[in-house]
């Protein structure tokens, strides 16, 4: 008894320390910012409150995103009812665009060395967006960022010209102009320099207490994994014209199979990727249209005249696909993909019309009108008619002028009614 004595206050220290580190779950967003990395977000706060975790780190390298996904994000940093970090990392990466409002967002703001962070300023892709709506979207997005800079007491100036001007700064800048809070060489550099400070969540102030802690990576589950990929909006328009190839091939050599199963899957799959983009119908109908066209020039030999058609059809579509007015930098289809996908096409179907027109002018080789031009023998003299032998057959035939003896070399001029129109063969 005297054993247990000294061994039971070692074990309840030992447990006490055990279940007293406090835990922090960190995040990793290294991508755009779509609605699957919203979605991530999201369930890593809600998995980070279910398990009281101290506060939440967001490990942030993104180009942009959507603007409506963004506005989620940061309506999820506001009522969060624990802390947020948001920690630009590793070295090298970028908070650009949709990036600046989730950092700014964000209770505690960090950022690696050789990081940066700006230019969020809204754009027009592939140039279609007009001088007024450009405007009203510049407008809007300066008002979201002062909104976000006055709520966490951040540099509200610097926050709207990283919009209106599109600026961009290093960490060593951001840090001076109270933009961010913490430069971190690393994790636990940043656990250590954020250990007392005291933030505003949804339910009151909050200090935190991240020395002792216990650091728990929460990664994206392969459903979000395999949404986040199939939100590239380039993968979405490869799936897209690839099924709609496919179930073409199909339509035109029914029975092949292979390329209509292809086909669905990757049409059914570009449709999932859509669900989460801005698209514009109008573009998909018409790159709907294009195919359409393309079809109609296999059928009928307008002579290049729909593959025209259906050329420019595909590339106003593709450019059209993506509406434009609905989101921020870096999420596009890029115009080198465009241009390359319009390209083989033209290519592909202008030498399937070249070889159709080819086919049309070619000489039959089968049936009586193959016979045009074919060398035989008479059989019998042909004064004008008799018969002859033309590729083991014997046919009735007449000949043009004159007569011509028995065994005579023949050529035959014409068909008609099963009757070979003849001349005397001259080498």
């Amino acid at each position: 008894m005297s054993f247990l004595r000294y061994i039971f206050p070692v074990f309840l220290i030992f447990t006490i320390h055990i279940f007293s580190q406090n835990k922090v779950i960190v995040l990793n967003v290294d991508c755009a910012i779509h609605p699957p990395s919203a979605d991530y977000i999201q369930w890593g706060i809600q998995k980070a409150i279910e398990r009281n975790a101290e506060c939440v780190v967001i490990e942030l390298n993104t180009p942009g995103g959507l603007l409506t996904s963004t506005r989620n994000i940061v309506t999820q940093f506001l009522q969060s009812k624990i802390p947020v970090v948001v920690y630009v990392y590793p070295s090298g990466s970028r908070a650009a665009s949709a990036g600046v409002f989730i950092t700014m967002a964000s209770n505690i703001a960090a950022m690696a060395p050789g990081t940066n962070i700006g230019a969020a300023h809204p754009v027009a892709m592939q140039g279609t967006q007009d001088t007024v709506m450009m405007e009203k979207a510049t407008n809007d997005a300066s008002a979201f960022i002062r909104t976000i800079s006055e709520k966490r007491n951040r540099n509200v100036e610097w926050s709207e010209d990283a919009v209106r001007k599109s600026l961009s700064i290093t960490e060593t800048e951001a840090l001076k102009m109270k933009v961010i809070d913490i430069i971190a060489k690393d994790m636990n550099d940043l656990l250590n320099q954020i250990d007392g400070r005291e933030t505003e969540t949804s339910e009151g102030m909050k200090t935190l207490h991240t020395k002792n802690f216990e650091v728990i990576v929460l990664n994206m589950t392969f459903s979000q994994k395999i949404l986040s990929i199939l939100s590239d909006p380039n993968i979405a328009y490869i799936l897209l014209m690839l099924g709609i190839y496919g179930l073409f091939f199909e339509f035109y050599s029914p029975g092949a199979i292979f390329p209509g199963v292809i086909g669905g899957i990757c049409l059914i799959l570009s449709f999932y990727s859509m669900n989460t983009l801005p698209v514009n119908y109008a573009g998909l109908a018409l790159i709907i249209l294009s195919v359409v066209l393309f079809i109609l020039e296999v059928k009928i030999a307008s002579h290049g005249a729909l593959t025209i058609g259906g050329v420019v059809a595909l590339f106003l579509g593709s450019i059209m696909l993506i509406n434009t007015d609905s989101f921020m930098e870096a999420v596009e289809i890029s115009m080198e993909l465009i241009i390359l996908v319009v390209v083989l096409t033209a290519a592909f179907f202008i030498f399937a019309v070249s070889m159709g027109i080819k086919a049309q002018r070619k000489k039959p080789t089968t049936g009586m009108e193959g016979l045009i031009g074919e060398t035989g023998r008479t059989v019998t003299k042909l004064s004008p008619s008799g018969k002859i032998k033309i590729h083991g057959e014997f046919w009735n035939a007449e000949c043009l002028n004159g007569e011509i003896e028995v065994d005579t070399e023949v050529e035959v001029t014409a068909v008609k009614n099963l009757l070979l129109k003849v001349k005397k063969f001259e080498k």
